[in-house]
């Protein structure tokens, strides 16, 4: 799987695990969803992605 494809999938666990622990545990884990927005949002504007670095790394190992 390519690294696209990687960060896309974790970006969507992210925000659904993070609307499903606001349903069921604490309204305030609906946080955790606004910051993957965030993230996506400024990784299409500056093109970096730390998630990106971070699988780059590894796979150079």
């Amino acid at each position: 799987m390519c690294n696209e494809h990687i960060v896309r999938l974790f970006a969507g666990i992210v925000v659904l695990l993070g609307i499903a622990l606001a349903h069921y545990v604490s309204e305030y884990w609906i946080f955790l969803s606004v910051f993957m927005g965030v993230n996506l949002v400024q990784s299409a504007f500056t093109g970096i992605c730390p998630l990106e670095m971070i699988l780059k790394r590894c796979r150079k190992k």
